[in-house]
């Protein structure tokens, strides 16, 4: 069979984000065999047509804003371009926190710009927060559509191009007095926890004993209500690595802290609750107990996954 002609030209299609990007012929052929171009290479004419006309990006889905959790935080819904994962708003005395990129929907944009807007036009913009590439979505465009900073972990960075601002740390970071971050890898190369602490906004310290909470991203996964513990599975980037940045975590937080602790992930299995209580004592139980393993399947659908309950 002949091939068609014209297989160097370039075709111009829509990455996740809905922003365009070009690749020979050659490399999208069941591509080019749709009704459009009758299961032929388009022309250099019909190419440089595509190349010069802009592709919007797709409309955004209407969705559901996120839920409040305490009066200076709130939970997204579960985001399929996250794996499911979770992300969550932060409402601190002087600047608030986006940790990890909810779905990219409508009423995830217009809750996060009122929330942004209540400090006023003079107010530094919140910051966006990423605890690992799992938790990064479509990152490019929702920041593209707020301005706001973004700051990741140094080993991830390169996954953000034409993010920007994007600050990066190393080890440790302190974003503000009792807001510190600490690198964790395992889940991924770049993973990390946050950790809060002090007065909440408005000098409210909610209903859950006060502002002293860590978002652990995966390091953590919730196991059953009250139980959390390190998921081991096929997409994990290092479990030794998971483990010791764990132990690493119990040296680095404050005695006593944390007051609960917020997940970036398989929240179905707290059974409705959203926040593990009882943070530091569930720490120390891990560090006491052995490896085990759990029934079931992991957050990727793999096959019996290794943890610590």
């Amino acid at each position: 069979m002949e091939a068609p002609s014209g297989q160097g030209c370039p075709i111009r299609i829509a990455d996740k984000d809905g922003y365009a990007i070009s690749a020979p012929y050659a490399a999208l052929q069941p591509l080019c065999c749709s009704a459009e171009f009758n299961g032929e290479a388009p022309t250099p004419q019909e190419s440089a047509a595509l190349e010069a006309a802009p592709i919007a990006p797709a409309p955004l889905e209407p969705g559901r804003p996120p839920q409040p959790v305490r009066p200076d935080l709130f939970l997204f819904a579960p985001n399929r371009d996250s794996q499911g994962g979770s992300a969550w708003w932060l409402e601190l005395a002087d600047r608030d926190l986006l940790i990890d990129v909810p779905a990219l929907s409508e009423a995830n944009l217009a809750f996060l710009r009122q929330r942004a807007a209540r400090r006023g036009s003079g107010a530094p913009p919140p910051w966006i927060v990423l605890t690992g590439r799992e938790g990064h979505g479509r990152c490019r465009r929702l920041q593209q559509a707020l301005g706001w900073p973004v700051l990741v972990q140094e080993q991830e960075a390169y996954l953000l191009p034409g993010v920007e601002p994007l600050q990066t740390f190393a080890a440790e970071h302190t974003m503000a007095p009792g807001v510190r971050l600490l690198w964790t890898p395992g889940p991924s190369p770049g993973a990390c926890v946050l950790h809060a602490r002090g007065e909440a906004a408005g000098g409210d310290g909610g209903a859950v004993g006060g502002l002293d909470g860590l978002f652990c991203g995966r390091l953590l996964v919730p196991l059953a209500p009250g139980r959390l513990g390190p998921l081991i599975s096929r997409r994990t980037f290092h479990g030794p690595r998971q483990l010791r940045s764990l132990a690493r975590l119990r040296e680095w937080l404050p005695a006593g802290s944390p007051h609960w602790i917020a997940s970036g992930a398989g929240l179905g299995a707290l059974r409705g609750e959203k926040l593990v209580a009882r943070g530091a004592e569930l720490l120390a139980e891990l560090d006491r107990q052995g490896p085990g393993e759990a029934p079931g399947q992991g957050l990727d659908g793999g096959d019996r996954p290794q943890f610590f309950a």
